[in-house]
């Protein structure tokens, strides 16, 4: 006899749908171990980059085994690209949220939510026994994935700013995420994603994504800026990230100990 096990709850996909705020943290160090190190901090959710991060496709999955000890932080995997083989792997894996990065407009947009369903709805590859179906152990998988599958894109450009409310009515479309770094640079202020005329334009995207009905997300490593992004109504916000945590302490315990001049 087959052993039956109930489609997994997407808790983070259903934390947006009530409204409730999500404190993050950036994952870009591509190991299980500092993963695990990290879950269990009490952060609502981690992302686990493959974009800019030396991440593979067999890291991501022990990542996500290690996160899965700590059942309240969600894992939302970015993948390199808005490309249909990478998302199904990731989705065959277990992956059930995700962050588009340099989604551009709507056809961009509707592209990654049909990379994430099956047919007639989208163009997922069948899988029978994958980790997402608890190895065949889940009946009517196939049927009822997308009901639990959360799709965030990411508006990282002036261009695609334009397009937010053309984003946003894409079916399918959980949230809408500004990438404040490569924002900047289109807009000519690379490496100053804190530059007043940058954050001004956030804010100014923020109110549209509310506007037009969609949660919104952020990423930040000063603290005051995370709680203003917070206070004007984002609703996902990574507030650190693992490998800057990691070198900051570094550089502050090292120059404890430094010579005297």
């Amino acid at each position: 006899m087959t052993s039956t096990l109930p489609l997994p709850q997407n808790r983070f996909k259903q934390a947006l749908k009530a409204g409730s705020k999500q404190i993050g943290l950036w994952n870009s160090l591509a190991s299980a171990a500092t993963v695990e190190v990290i879950a269990g901090a009490g952060f609502d959710w981690l992302l686990v980059d493959m974009e800019h991060s030396p991440n593979d496709l067999p890291l991501v999955h022990a990542q996500l085994q290690a996160i899965a000890a700590y059942p309240t932080c969600a894992p939302v995997v970015r993948p390199p690209w808005n490309d249909m083989v990478a998302i199904k792997r990731l989705l065959d894996v277990g992956v059930q949220t995700f962050l588009i990065p340099y989604v551009q407009n709507a056809e961009q947009a509707a592209a990654a939510i049909r990379h994430t369903r099956y047919p007639p709805h989208g163009v997922r590859g069948f899988a029978s026994a994958s980790r997402a179906t608890a190895f065949g152990r889940i009946p009517g998988y196939w049927q009822r994935a997308h009901e639990q599958i959360c799709v965030l894109v990411q508006v990282e450009t002036a261009e695609a700013l334009g397009e937010i409310e053309a984003i946003a009515a894409v079916d399918g479309v959980d949230g809408i995420f500004i990438g404040p770094g490569d924002l900047s640079a289109s807009m000519g202020y690379l490496g100053q994603p804190s530059h007043p005329e940058v954050i001004c334009a956030i804010e100014a995207a923020m109110q549209r994504i509310h506007g037009a009905g969609k949660p919104s997300g952020f990423l930040t490593g000063d603290e005051t800026l995370a709680r203003r992004m917070l206070d004007l109504g984002c609703q996902f916000v990574a507030v650190g990230a693992d490998v800057v945590l990691l070198a900051r302490a570094a550089d502050g315990l090292r120059a404890r100990f430094a010579s005297p001049a």
